[in-house]
């Protein structure tokens, strides 16, 4: 497939390969390599009408110039947005070679969209966008991919035509998300080729002023990706220390919180640790000399002596201007191979230094500290092209930072494939609706499948699954309420991959690649010539684009399944075995957990014949041994086994043969939560594996975590911003919170009576998205998205992470109550609780006295019922529920006396209680 220029004098010159890279190359790519796999044609046509100065039309001094585009692009569908909004339609031929050429005439000046369609789907790039001018000579213009869109790392391109134009400065600015170099050729033809690189995503305004004003179309706005660039980032800590004055426990060591304020106000959490002569030290990173106060809190109050005084003098602040750095691996590098740089933080106060590289490929990044007191960093990338090391100590870029790197070498021959398919936002769903939510898992049977919905209110009820198809299942729930809904969806009593799910009743509240979800077999495992299928839910996300992508080491055939309710299949397919990479983007951003790393094996040969028996069944605790057996029916070849734990650790499996075709298989849970037992033949997964396996009694469940506080909303630059965890009811297991965003941030993790509380202080303005994950699992609403506004306080940068992680112990209240079961918010009026029967006025000794109370018509709530005597409650009180919320009361005394009978209706006593009852 390629992009033609005609005009309306053929035969036209062939291009030169410098004309085929500035014009045509980069859409060429962008187009073909996703849509269908043709052979390149690399011969482009370019002609240019050259208009003689001063030689115009009925005696003018300029001639308009039109131009007439074609198009040969594999599609049967283009259409063309004008500048006032109107659609036209272009002409398509159909060229017969496995192309068509989409032609078309403009009718107006501006910028204008192409949308081009291939079996009802937008290509990959489309629209097009592209400007129509009628242009005098004389006048400067500009014209290239490079001033409409572009991929980080790569250079952008476009042209500068000056021909005709008198004598004038000429000046060229890139403005973005990052720093832009920017190189030029002056073409001694009139032209001048420019170029530029950027370094990360976003939008960059490219502005061309001849004579200190705009050329016409500038500034120009391109759209930069990060498509199939990697990052890496390793940080390396370097705190002040401080000892406070007291004797701390270690138990209260953990119940203690700090943080640290600036004298410019700036508050940030700080670490406490026990420091070698047994006190306890603060370690903080110092961003400004004077006066620093220390808060040690517990349970949100001061400890004694708190807060401390803390004086930090100038030599003691991070200075990113005194870091040197050097070494040949900062200008230039090879592939396969350790490019190393230096870096001297000696002189430069205390601070963190954060190195991260994005490339064509994932760099290995090593850090050896040096006898001297400097570090050697090396990374080795596995493609050539150009990588971006970002630099920064303190926060603050060193000097020179963001370094630009040409790595050159040969790659490792990894092949990429991407489709990419327009979502549409589903219908709104209202109270009282049906909803669904679909998924397939092959190779299972729907008795061992449940699932339950939790509303807003927190109120949990059972959902009905129903099998679609073979492999294909719906979950379907009537809601009540509006808002955020829990879906949890369980396999032999474990989530299934996705689960739990946000379900969303009335408006969307948000929007964005955070709330797609993706699971199933393919992302984790695959065979070589076998589908490997996997789940997309983008209901949550709203309308948008998804691209999906497989690279590795051979090309993938990928296919895609809408079902029409905000969710899709995907599989693809590849011919070598080896370590995949499959990427998943919505609106160019990649979704939570994405690229996920798939290993696919070679033909399974005989392990398919393998089968497991006497798998443990029933309550399986940690710290223990157990086993299961394999029969081989015939299979030649070695087995293999290990467990992997919820915290990612793996241990060996002990295999003993039975006899010629028994192996016994023994492994040994050392936490609790869901483990992965992975059991391999000749290197090949048998089937149904890897096993998954649910060890201990309080299994981690992340549909019972909730996050909630001021921290999860808009947050301020140099404010700590803070957000409560509650575990209680949700089992033991391991939570991690990581924080990413345009910087590092200081943040901290501590136990709180309900759960845990997590304190962060953001530096710079921008989205951050925070993730809670429990046993490796998101909880609902993880990543939070969370806009940060205010002043920039420190560089920016390439994207950062803030990790931390904590094992979580059981939640009990005060006076050994359990706490986290969260009361349903009830809608009642106990005024319209009706209390009829004889057993309100009179009872009599030994017999059942009776009453009834009607509460149909006073919304929802709970009812309690007590009475108290002479000499203490009543003998029997029985109270029964008859449905509509009517319910019979019966009760039996053996004192006489005077009795008083409790009512209430929720917290409110209804009409006519307290009652007093004679005996």
């Amino acid at each position: 497939m390629h992009f033609s220029w005609l005009t309306e004098k053929p035969p036209a010159p062939l291009a030169t390969w410098a004309d085929h890279s500035y014009f045509f190359r980069p859409q060429y790519y962008k187009v073909t390599v996703s849509e269908r796999d043709h052979v390149e044609r690399t011969s482009v046509y370019f002609n240019e009408t050259i208009i003689p100065e001063n030689q115009g039309l009925n005696g003018s001094d300029f001639m308009p110039l039109n131009f007439k585009s074609s198009f040969a692009i594999v599609t049967h569908q283009a259409e063309v947005k004008m500048p006032s909004g109107k659609v036209d339609k272009p002409v398509i031929q159909d060229n017969r070679d496995g192309t068509v050429s989409v032609k078309y005439d403009p009718r107006e000046e501006g910028s204008h969209e192409l949308v081009v369609k291939y079996n009802g789907e937008p290509v990959q790039g489309s629209p097009f966008k592209f400007h129509v001018d009628s242009i005098t000579s004389g006048f400067v213009t500009a014209y290239g991919p490079g001033l409409t869109h572009g991929v980080t790392g790569e250079p952008a391109n476009f042209t500068i035509s000056t021909k005709g134009a008198s004598a004038g400065g000429l000046t060229m600015a890139v403005e973005g998300p990052s720093k832009a170099t920017i190189n030029y050729h002056d073409n001694k033809d009139g032209t001048v080729s420019v170029q530029y690189l950027p370094t990360a995503p976003g939008e960059y305004q490219v502005s061309v002023r001849f004579g200190d004003r705009h050329i016409k179309g500038s500034p120009y706005f391109a759209k930069i990706t990060g498509e199939g660039r990697k990052r890496n980032q390793i940080s390396v800590g370097s705190c002040s220390e401080v000892t406070m004055p007291g004797d701390i426990t270690d138990d209260d060591l953990r119940a203690l919180n700090a943080s640290i304020q600036a004298p410019s106000g700036l508050e940030e959490p700080c670490f406490l640790k026990r420091m070698p002569t047994g006190n306890i030290g603060i370690s903080f990173t110092p961003r400004e000399t004077g006066e620093h106060l220390v808060s040690v809190k517990r349970l949100g109050k001061h400890i004694n002596n708190s807060p401390f005084k803390v004086t930090v003098c100038e030599r003691e602040v991070g200075d990113a201007k005194k870091v040197k750095v050097s070494g040949a691996g900062l200008k230039e590098g090879q592939t396969h191979a350790d490019n190393i740089f230096s870096v001297d933080t000696r002189n430069a106060g205390f601070g963190g230094l954060s190195v991260s590289i994005e490339g064509p490929s994932k760099a290995e990044i090593q850090c050896t500290d040096k006898d001297d007191g400097t570090l050697n960093i090396s990374y080795k990338p596995t493609e050539p092209g150009y990588y971006i090391v970002n630099l920064k100590f303190a926060d603050h870029h060193v000097e020179g930072s963001p370094f630009t790197v040409k790595v050159a070498g040969e790659g490792s021959n990894r092949k990429r494939e991407k489709i990419q398919r327009e979502r549409d936002a589903v219908p709104i769903t209202e109270i009282g609706s049906q909803c669904k939510l679909t998924f397939k898992m092959p190779g299972i049977t729907s008795f061992d499948l449940a699932a339950c919905v939790t509303s807003p209110s927190n109120v949990t009820e059972d959902a009905e699954i129903q099998e679609v198809e073979d492999g294909l299942y719906s979950v379907h729930f009537v809601p009540k309420e509006l808002g955020v809904h829990t879906v949890s969806v369980r396999y032999s009593e474990m989530h299934i991959p996705g689960s739990p799910f946000q379900f969303t009743v009335g408006p969307l509240r948000d929007s964005g690649s955070h709330l797609v979800k993706a699971g199933g077999s393919g992302l984790e495992r695959g065979v070589v010539g076998e589908a490997a299928e996997f789940n997309v839910w983008t209901r949550e996300a709203g309308g948008g684009s998804l691209a999906i992508s497989v690279e590795g080491p051979s090309k993938a055939d990928i296919e895609f399944k809408d079902r029409k309710d905000g969710s899709c299949d995907v599989s693809y397919k590849v011919t070598e075995p080896g370590e995949y990479r499959v990427g998943l983007k919505f609106n160019d951003r990649h979704i939570p957990d994405s690229p996920f790393k798939v290993y696919i094996s070679p033909d399974a040969g005989d392990a398919h014949k393998l089968e497991v028996q006497q798998f443990p069944q029933g309550n399986i605790l940690p710290d223990a041994p157990y086993q299961f057996m394999v029969r081989k029916n015939g299979a030649k070849g070695e087995l293999d086994a290990k467990i992997v734990a919820p915290s990612g650790t793996d241990d060996d499996c002990f295999i003993q043969a039975i006899d010629s075709e028994m192996v016994s298989v023994r492994f040994y849970p050392r936490e609790n939560g869901i483990h992965a037992i992975h059991v391999k033949f000749n290197g090949v997964h048998i089937p149904d594996s890897p096993f998954r396996i649910k060890v201990g009694k309080d299994v981690a469940d992340p549909a019972a975590v909730h996050a909630s506080g001021n921290g999860l909303d808009e947050v301020k630059t140099g404010h700590k911003a803070d957000f409560i965890i509650n575990t209680c009811n949700a089992g033991v297991g391991t939570l991690a919170v990581s924080i990413d965003g345009p910087s590092k941030v200081a943040m901290d993790c501590t136990e709180v009576e309900e759960g845990y509380k997590v304190r962060y202080t953001p530096l710079l303005p921008g989205e951050h998205y925070i993730t809670v994950k429990y046993n490796n699992m998101h909880i609902v609403g993880s990543p939070f998205k969370i806009n940060a506004i205010g002043d920039k306080l420190a560089d920016e940068g390439a994207q950062e992470t803030s990790t931390v992680t904590v094992e979580t112990v059981h939640k009990v209240a005060k006076g050994g109550q359990k706490t986290g079961v969260h009361l349903p918010t009830f809608k009642s009026d106990a005024n319209k609780v009706e209390s009829k029967g004889m057993g309100l006025k009179k009872a009599y000794i030994g017999k059942q006295n009776q009453f009834t109370i009607c509460a149909t018509d006073a919304g929802n709530n709970i009812l309690y019922v007590g009475m108290y005597g002479p000499k203490g409650p009543c003998e029997e009180l029985h109270v029964k529920h008859a449905g509509h919320n009517n319910y019979n009361v019966h009760y039996v005394v053996r004192d006489r006396g005077q009795y008083v009978l409790l009512i209430k209706w929720g917290e409110e006593h209804v009409p006519g209680s307290p009652f007093q009852i004679d005996v």
